[in-house]
């Protein structure tokens, strides 16, 4: 029970004595803030890291080394910080990158700016262009240390190439992006201040700075040439730094790389040893607390930003810097095209052209809607704007075009279908002017209701100049049709009823008729007079009514009819006769001159 006792005491000393040491020395050591997924695509935070920070009450600034991997970035923090190898950042000499994701050192420098206490942090960036991970990645690191840090310091071996300007270009456009997307598109991106450090034994002849401006200099293009427009336009994209950079050289420390972590300051070049306290000085000269919308950032506000970054980041769809921004836009520009084709291809050809232009409107701001939504960069957004908004015109114009064509031959088809329908009611074997009326109402109204789209005024002008010309025409040959169609039935009927059915009243109806009519133009000196005439008017009317009626259309049925009659009339010649003679009242031609009882003479 003893020994029990005394373990029990020992370890709640331990407990209190590693509580006690946690609340003091815990922080003296890097915590990662930002961690990569297992498959080295996206970010993710890190508590630790997180409760480093958010612990800080005070303004908050960052200082952040990006560069290639392999570059020495932790050790030139420890050597910021004055620790060593073996209690600061971990470095590695091996081929693979010892730094993963961002690390921050726990404990800050307190420095006192601009009459501000200010807590200073170290962030340690996974190196990029290392093996295993994708453009992506990398880009989402850069950009992420782009947006956290006061002082970013751009650690670079022996020169600036162009692919570290175009990397930091792209980087810069990308932080800019996304901090749009968190503060809004109207918020002004705050860079942080750009440290240029360029590892370097000799310069020939020119400082750094003179280096990394000509390294930044517009090329002359009088050619024309679009590579070069290009590399002007990466150079043309570092403009929002504006003149927050400089550049610094830092020799190398010594020969044996591989050896550093265990070489004191009295082994190091000390050309380097004092460059490096030169660059201290310049680091805490330049540095501010970190600044978003015109307010400084304590550590609960600053992870609370943080989180906002790394989620739109991770949301969003970007490029990577092997796939220029203006190709990730254009594939973009693709997309809202595809769409505005697809909502376009759905509309029924022909359409007026106020509803395609409704359409339109509606198809082209979803296109634009969803390229506000997925576009990239401020700066080149404008181009590739312009560029969809061009080619939705150019899209648009041909789908003008095919709706002038479908209209068109809409329009057509009607007309030549009217034009056929009054050609025909210019033949009708019994003239009707009521039969015309309503097949030119109805060629009307089918043209009025079907032909649609910008071809409409057009075939309504021609439209109304054939119909005109139809009905004048008709009415023209209208009278003198009828009126030698009555003469020539009242002919018939003189016929018929003499010789075939031998009918004196139809016949004497049919003498009237047609001395009526033969007479009557024969005094007047012309038929035209007849068709003032209000006895021509009434036989119109009667003749109107007859031959066409919502119950028979005599045109069309005059054939059945005809043949039906003399059918009729035939059974009535030879059978019918005998049977109702007794009972028929009218008077009827008797054909026995002569009959039985008639005595004959010799």
């Amino acid at each position: 029970m003893d020994i029990s006792h005394w373990v029990f005491v020992v370890s709640v000393l331990l407990l209190f004595l590693a509580s006690g040491s946690f609340s003091i020395d815990s922080f003296h050591q890097p915590f990662p803030i930002v961690e990569p997924d297992p498959g080295h695509t996206k970010l993710r935070l890190s508590r630790e890291g997180l409760e480093a920070i958010s612990r800080i009450n005070t303004p908050i600034a960052a200082v952040a080394v990006i560069g290639p991997y392999r570059s020495g970035k932790s050790f030139l923090l420890n050597q910021l910080l004055s620790l060593s190898c073996y209690e600061g950042f971990g470095v590695g000499h091996m081929r693979d990158t010892k730094t993963k994701g961002i690390w921050v050192w726990g404990t800050p420098l307190e420095l006192n700016i601009d009459g501000v206490r200010t807590s200073v942090f170290y962030l340690d960036t996974e190196g990029f262009e290392s093996v295993g991970k994708s453009n992506v990645y990398d880009d989402r690191i850069f950009a992420l240390a782009t947006v956290m840090s006061s002082v970013l310091i751009y650690n670079l071996p022996e020169t600036v190439r162009e692919a570290d300007i175009s990397r930091l270009s792209f980087a810069v456009e990308l932080a800019e992006e996304f901090y749009g997307r968190v503060k809004g598109q109207d918020v002004a991106f705050e860079p942080a201040k750009l440290l240029w450090l360029i590892q370097r034994d000799f310069l020939e002849g020119k400082t750094v700075k003179e280096m990394v401006d000509e390294a930044l200099r517009h090329v002359p293009n009088t050619g024309g040439d679009k590579n070069i427009d290009q590399v002007n336009q990466i150079r043309d994209s570092l403009a929002v730094m504006g003149d927050n950079s400089t550049a610094f050289s830092l020799p190398q420390p010594h020969l044996m790389r591989t050896k550093l972590c265990d070489l004191k300051d009295d082994d190091l070049d000390p050309m380097y040893v004092k460059k490096r306290e030169q660059l201290k000085e310049l680091v805490a000269s330049i540095i501010r607390p970190k600044i978003v919308q015109g307010k400084s950032l304590n550590g609960k506000e600053f992870v609370s930003f943080l989180e906002k970054i790394l989620e739109a980041l991770n949301k969003g769809e970007i490029p990577s810097t092997g796939s220029l921004v203006e190709v990730f836009n254009k594939g973009i520009v693709e997309r809202c095209l595809k769409l505005y084709n697809r909502r376009m291809g759905k509309l029924r050809l022909p359409m007026p052209e106020q509803s395609l232009q409704d359409a339109h409107d509606r198809s082209r701001e979803e296109a634009m809607k969803a390229f506000d939504e997925l576009h990239f960069g401020r700066r080149h957004a404008k181009s590739s704007f312009e560029q969809l908004d061009e080619d939705i015109k150019e899209v648009n114009k041909n789908i003008i075009m095919a709706n002038e064509y479908h209209s068109a031959r809409l329009c057509e088809a009607l007309y030549t279908q009217c034009e056929d329908n009054m050609d025909q009611l210019q033949v009708l074997r019994l003239p009707s002017m009521a039969k015309f009326n309503a097949g030119f109402l109805q060629c009307n109204r089918s043209f009025e209701q079907e032909c649609i789209g910008p071809s409409r005024a057009n075939y309504e002008q021609r439209m109304v100049k054939m119909m005109g010309k139809s009905r004048s025409l008709f009415i023209k040959e209208y009278n003198q049709r009828l009126f030698n169609w009555l003469v020539t039935f009242s002919l018939i009927m003189v016929m018929v009823g003499r010789f075939i059915i031998k009918f004196i009243l139809i016949e004497m109806a049919a003498w009237v008729l047609f001395i009526f009519l033969e007479t009557y133009t024969r005094m007047f000196w012309s038929s035209e007079s007849l068709y003032y005439n209000p006895v021509w008017h009434f036989i119109v009317s009667t003749w109107e009514t007859i031959v066409y009626n919502p119950i028979l259309d005599l045109d069309r049925w005059a054939i059945p009819i005809g043949c039906t009659v003399a059918l009729w009339m035939l059974y009535w010649r030879c059978y019918g006769r005998r049977k109702h003679k007794s009972r028929w009242l009218l008077p009827m031609y008797n054909s026995h001159k002569s009959g039985s009882n008639r005595p004959r003479s010799d």
